[in-house]
């Protein structure tokens, strides 16, 4: 969480360059091709349905990442995140369903009706950032279900299939939007810094605590991204947040610790 928030702060400064798909695109094709190097998942090759699983994965990824990209354009990489875990909060609330439950969502429902740009003052949100957070809160929901699927897959090899996966996805997305620009060598480089903070690094540890981590553990930890992206935001680029986002953002944290504490089972 701290090495993927810190890649994203960074990304952020470089998206006036290659704008938000650009930079995916050099986050996603730079961590695929270090993966694929790094791990040459082809010696095994998956099983037609770990196939299908990693396509799902993959192509979750890809999406999210666009999509959360997206956001962190448009509103502050805090606020964002508050937003987009509520995905995982999802995982954790449907492989429950307790009645108790209800409360976090409710907690959760009130952090986000607090951040949703439903104000005319100055700290309204852009509509897009929030549409683009909560679509990325989706892909990481899916992004957890297909990984726990895929996560007994031979060492790094499920995030190296993903990671192409996601690039063959993203990548023509993003060099439609930002053309040669992305091809110079200072931003090849700030890419390869973005890569291995955001995803090589990140995706590969994910998938080793998936693989020994039960659901609402992974859950718990997980439910310190937003604090830790509003750091890195506020450390790295300055944004600041008004004491109610705050508020906001420690609801969605509290519900997301919360339901994943007292959810039922290993899973």
């Amino acid at each position: 969480m701290v090495s993927v928030n810190a890649g994203a702060a960074w990304a952020k400064q470089l998206f006036p360059v290659v704008g938000s798909a650009g930079m995916t695109a050099l986050r996603v094709g730079l961590a695929a091709l270090m993966l694929l190097l790094a791990v040459r998942p082809w010696r095994s090759l998956p099983s037609r349905e770990d196939a299908r699983n990693l396509l799902v994965y993959g192509v979750m990824l890809g999406l999210m990442n666009l999509l959360i990209y997206g956001a962190f354009a448009r509103i502050p990489i805090g606020i964002a995140v508050a937003i987009e875990v509520t995905g995982p909060l999802a995982v954790v609330i449907l492989s429950s369903r307790r009645a108790r439950d209800f409360a976090w969502v409710a907690c959760a429902a009130l952090g986000l009706g607090l951040l949703l740009p439903l104000q005319t003052d100055t700290v309204a949100l852009d509509p897009l950032g929030v549409a683009c957070a909560l679509g990325a809160a989706f892909c990481w929901a899916m992004y957890i279900v297909y990984g726990k699927r895929v996560s007994s897959l031979r060492g790094a090899d499920a995030v190296a299939w993903g990671m192409l996966a996601a690039s063959v996805f993203a990548v023509p997305v993003g060099v439609a939007q930002a053309g040669a620009a992305l091809f110079t060598p200072a931003m090849l480089g700030g890419g390869l810094l973005v890569a291995l903070l955001s995803s090589a690094i990140p995706y590969t540890l994910e998938m080793m605590a998936l693989a020994r981590l039960p659901r609402r553990v992974f859950g718990i930890l997980v439910s310190a991204g937003p604090a830790l992206a509003a750091l890195a935001g506020y450390l790295m680029l300055g944004e600041s947040l008004t004491g109610m986002q705050w508020a906001a953002i420690c609801l969605v944290i509290f519900a997301s610790a919360g339901a994943a504490a007292t959810a039922r089972g290993s899973e």
